[in-house]
């Protein structure tokens, strides 16, 4: 179902929705162009978004010129104190460069804009990708010379800390462990998908598969939800589905062919086993997979009129999803039908013999999310992190949406081994939440990731 779309001035590559609760309505999008005459340059711009699905409204803010820009990545939490979120710029340069993201209001709905507060040149070579580890503090940066570099944040200056060889072509992936801020796996045009120790010797890998990929490797989604699960793209339109349980001789468990070649993977964030894949020349697909070695396309998009690079899901409590193609310069914001998240639904959605409007689109898509969640029981998962360990470890757990949280948080407490009665439970942008409602509304209100803490570390006695 589409609500809006944009068309911007260059060939766009990347959207990115942010990952902090309150400001789960901006949209990052960003553009490269090759200008091309005695001296060809690489220009682009950042484009900052207010989406609000909920009246198919798709606002622009701010735009940005700068060089041609390859990837972007907004922060996955608060690092170093800073209060706002930040997002990450690779581009054609060679510069990192790292913007904050600013409200003139306290709701943090209007106006919302970036301001650049560091910038570093990394590399002689093109920046390709990026990627923050979990905790906010450092980036993976590939580069066109098959070089990774490891560069780290601190108060005042980012800092180049390791660069190594990884590979022999282009590396467009490059991608820190979600469980593990130590392994960094990377992706390139020779066709290798490898895994590197960052606390040894680059010069031998902890894996390296260079047999299973017929072409190269364009982007690598580690499972938020299953520490053994990593998911790989290929140029050979090919989506992998991988088991890491042998830490040093990975299994491709299966793999699903999409009909263009695998640029972009995002997991959605609240539904374990569902993923959007950018593929190219065949335009956007929705993917259910699951441990039985089953996997299947749900849905697939194909708006867009040429190369399908940029894809990403809002978080909170829309499913909107956001996509962008290189050629036609077009940012579109779209619902996936939510029969597709609830396996049992049988609701009849084929009916819909002409489009409805924005409003009326709305309310449909929340009374077919609400019968679906009834068709299923109508459960909610939460990825809770454990944020007095410094490992930050994390479970996962399914419930019904009706039961009390309290339950949850008293669940929670007993599986980390912490007193429940001096817990607490707070999102991950420090916002306490209230036991006393379901897990339901818990989930509506803030997502599914949410963190532990000891009700001593938060000031209480």
């Amino acid at each position: 179902m589409d609500l809006a779309h944009y068309i911007l001035d260059g060939n766009a590559d990347a959207v990115e929705f942010c990952t902090h609760e309150s400001f789960y309505h901006v949209l990052a999008t960003s553009t490269y162009v090759l200008q091309e005459d005695d001296h060809p340059t690489r220009i682009g711009c950042i484009a900052i978004f207010n989406v609000d699905a909920e009246s198919g409204k798709l606002e622009l803010t701010q735009k940005i010129n700068t060089s041609g820009v390859f990837d972007i990545k907004w922060s996955t939490r608060h690092s170093n104190n800073q209060i706002s979120p930040l997002l990450a710029q690779a581009d054609a340069d060679g510069y990192v460069r790292i913007y904050r993201l600013e409200s003139s209001d306290a709701s943090g709905k209007l106006g919302n804009c970036v301001n650049e507060v560091f910038g570093e040149l990394i590399s002689s070579s093109m920046n390709l990708c990026v990627d923050w580890d979990p905790l906010a503090t450092s980036m993976a940066v590939g580069h066109s010379d098959g070089t990774v570099s490891i560069v780290s944040l601190d108060e005042s200056q980012l800092t180049p800390k390791q660069t190594w060889k990884a590979h022999d072509f282009e590396l467009w992936a490059a991608s820190f462990d979600i469980q593990n801020s130590m392994l960094v796996y990377t992706g390139s045009d020779d066709c290798k998908f490898s895994c590197w120790d960052l606390r040894e010797d680059h010069s031998k890998a902890v894996f390296q598969n260079s047999k299973t990929h017929k072409m190269g490797v364009c982007c690598i989604a580690k499972s938020p939800f299953d520490p053994n699960t990593l998911l790989t793209g290929s140029y050979d339109e090919s989506l992998r589905i991988w088991d890491l349980r042998s830490a040093s001789s990975p299994v491709n468990e299966y793999a699903v062919s999409l009909g263009g070649g695998v640029w972009r993977i995002k997991h959605h964030p609240h539904v374990p086993g569902l993923v959007l894949t950018a593929c190219m020349h065949n335009g956007y697909a929705i993917v259910r997979f699951d441990s039985d070695g089953g996997a299947q396309v749900v849905e697939t998009y194909k708006k867009h009129a040429s190369l399908a690079y940029g894809a990403d899901w809002q978080r909170g409590r829309s499913s909107a999803i956001a996509t962008c193609s290189f050629y036609d310069k077009m940012v579109c914001i779209w619902f996936e039908f939510p029969r597709l998240l609830f396996t049992k639904c049988s609701i009849a959605v084929a009916s819909l013999r002409s489009p409805p409007s924005s409003k009326t689109e709305s309310s449909l898509h929340r009374l077919i999310r609400s019968e679906a969640k009834m068709a299923t029981g109508g459960k909610v998962s939460f990825k809770v992190t454990l944020t007095s360990d410094p490992k930050l470890p994390f479970k996962v757990f399914s419930v019904p949406e009706a039961a009390p949280f309290t339950a949850v948080l008293k669940f929670a407490a007993e599986e980390f081994k912490v007193p429940p009665q001096t817990s607490a439970i707070i999102t991950n942008d420090g916002v306490g939440i209230n036991p006393q409602q379901s897990a339901g509304n818990v989930f509506l209100k803030h997502g599914s990731e949410l963190r532990l803490i000891p009700r001593d570390r938060v000031g209480a006695p």
